[in-house]
């Protein structure tokens, strides 16, 4: 039988939930084992974009006082933190600034890069080699706009996960409303036409996106990373508790096909909304079912 972490705790980190948001919870604090068979070395991270308008070196403090052990940065055109053009220019530095994220262990780069042409690849080239020399094997990039010919996308995700395969990097495509992984059944096609593709699983894209959110388990197998936040069919974020995401289920899902990585939250600063609540809430959370 589970042995409960000591009450106070318990307290501590959820005495903010309402008793609608408790009661959907509770469950998941009571049985942690329903969502834990089956899974070993799962672990929760947070990314850095929760904190986007911050300093690299600030969002990763502030994530380190919440009690995360493991981290995903973003590099992002136009972002204060890294920037692609950044770690182009300036390798080792970068290699260096991601090396001091106050021992919690970086385990993802999440990569947009605006340029075009080969300069685009310049650039995904060198963050293939910062996740290399960081040890970080999962790489997401965003799949094309809606509209782009499906070849074309093809083309271009293979020779970015060629690249990603000499560095010994996984590269996976994320959930995004607009673009061509809203579609379950497009990102499938563009799986198994990319052979190593891999998907970033973000449930939120698909409870807001035009598809139901029980398409997901079809996607299950070719999960590379995890996202989550609590999102309704409105809202793409609202508060831990008040949204329709099953994460027991959705732990479950992952187990069945021997997923053996990280559930990242990614919880925006909103107006009126308790940040860092939300952020310590939803780690609890996750951290009952493992």
């Amino acid at each position: 039988m589970a042995i409960l972490p000591p009450l106070k705790l318990f307290c501590f980190g959820w005495c903010c939930l309402t008793d609608r948001e408790l009661g959907k919870l509770w469950p998941y604090y009571l049985f942690p084992e329903a969502g834990k068979k089956g899974i070993e070395e799962v672990f929760v991270a947070a990314s850095t974009a929760c904190y986007a308008e911050m300093a690299l070196a600030e969002a990763v403090e502030r994530l380190a006082d919440l009690a995360f052990g493991a981290l995903e940065i973003t590099i992002h055109d136009g972002s204060p933190q890294l920037t692609p053009e950044f770690v182009t220019a300036e390798l080792e530095k970068s290699i260096a600034i991601c090396a001091h994220t106050n021992r919690m262990d970086v385990i993802a780069y999440d990569v947009i890069i605006a340029t075009e042409g080969e300069t685009y690849y310049q650039q995904f080239e060198a963050i293939c080699q910062l996740a290399k020399a960081t040890k970080v094997i999962s790489v997401t990039v965003p799949s094309a706009e809606l509209g782009t010919p499906f070849n074309e996308e093809i083309e271009r995700l293979r020779r970015l996960v060629k690249m990603g395969v000499k560095s010994g990097i996984n590269i996976s495509i994320r959930s995004q409303i607009g673009c061509l992984s809203e579609n379950p059944d497009t990102v499938i096609s563009l799986c198994d036409n990319v052979e190593g593709l891999g998907i970033t699983l973000d449930p939120s894209h698909y409870i807001c996106g035009p598809y139901d959110e029980r398409s997901c388990e079809k996607l299950m197998k070719y999960v590379s990373h995890v996202r989550l936040r609590d999102s309704t069919e409105q809202d793409m974020q609202v508060r831990v508790g008040q949204g329709i995401i099953e994460y027991g289920r959705l732990v479950n899902q992952l187990s069945k096909v021997n997923y053996r990585r990280a559930l990242c939250v990614h919880i925006d600063e909103l107006p009126d909304l308790d940040h860092v609540g939300e952020l310590r809430k939803m780690r609890l959370l996750l951290e009952s079912l493992l």
